[in-house]
């Protein structure tokens, strides 16, 4: 079991035990919205790393959603240190808001929602030098959805499944003007030899946390990218917050010349800094 310690509306729970009723629209259509936190250890506790940064996306995603949240966030880092206390060796905090009970369909119910907080397993294994494909699918930057981490994730399985058939680890969306846009659970970051790059947010990639800590310590400027001149960028890397900061290998069929290079190196290590002098950038 992945769970390890769970919270449920204020109160801690039974992992191995049914807590959601069926009809809760989180599960029947993907109406909610979630967080990935790191968990760190750190001076003999577990702590998640960047907590207020999520909380705050978070909140902005469940308003673009209507939903409502109605733990503070003193609750929920309560909530987050309840489960870390007995679950101390978990690698991950997920924290997930849905509108709760409801229809058989989409339209919502009037019950209150659920709010959910979870430690459970580590993080998977990133090896450098990964491989990653550009799948068919775009993503809709002006669609609904846009920016929003919503548990409507069925668009990102898709793609990652594509991309692993391929034999690469991530999937990588354009936009529908052709321009790179984000990976499934990753933004990604290149250079075109002597500065480094991300896609703006207008492409429709997610507004993440570790992008955005890699903006503010070093220099990057959004730019926008043809996905067909992806794979001629002479080096990559993805980020977020489970892998930090993955070189890239390859992209499609092509071999980076430069794996692991010199601005790959110095935002691994900004983020190697940031998780033992500040938990809470």
């Amino acid at each position: 079991m992945s769970a390890k310690a769970v919270w449920i509306n204020g109160q801690i729970v039974n992992p191995g035990e049914p807590q959601l009723h069926v009809d809760n629209h989180g599960v029947i259509v993907g109406d909610g919205v979630f967080e990935t936190l790191l968990v760190v250890p750190q001076r003999n506790v577990s702590v998640a790393f960047a907590i207020q940064r999520h909380l705050d996306r978070l909140r902005r995603s469940a308003a673009t959603l209507h939903l409502d949240c109605p733990w503070s966030d003193a609750d929920l880092r309560d909530a987050v240190n309840q489960c870390l206390q007995l679950a101390p060796d978990s690698g991950i905090i997920r924290i997930t808001v849905t509108s709760g009970g409801g229809a058989i369909g989409s339209r919502r119910g009037e019950g209150p929602g659920s709010v959910i907080v979870i430690a459970g397993n580590n993080p998977a294994v990133y090896a450098p030098g990964t491989s990653v494909a550009v799948v068919p699918f775009a993503r809709n930057e002006r669609g609904a959805m846009t920016g929003v981490k919503t548990t409507s994730y069925a668009e990102n399985v898709l793609a990652l499944h594509t991309a692993r058939r391929r034999g690469a680890s991530e999937a990588i969306f354009a936009d529908t003007q052709g321009q790179v846009s984000e990976g499934t659970g990753s933004n990604i970051f290149w250079s075109d030899g002597e500065c480094l790059h991300t896609p703006p947010l207008d492409t429709g990639c997610l507004d993440g946390v570790t992008r955005a800590l890699i903006i503010e310590h070093l220099p990057v400027t959004e730019t926008h990218l043809s996905v067909q001149d992806l794979p001629s960028v002479p080096e990559a890397f993805l980020a977020s917050t489970t892998r930090l900061v993955q070189s890239i290998g390859r992209i499609n069929d092509t071999d980076l010349p430069v794996v692991d290079g010199s601005l790959t190196a110095a935002a691994a290590a900004a983020m190697t800094d940031l998780l033992s002098t500040n938990i809470d950038p």
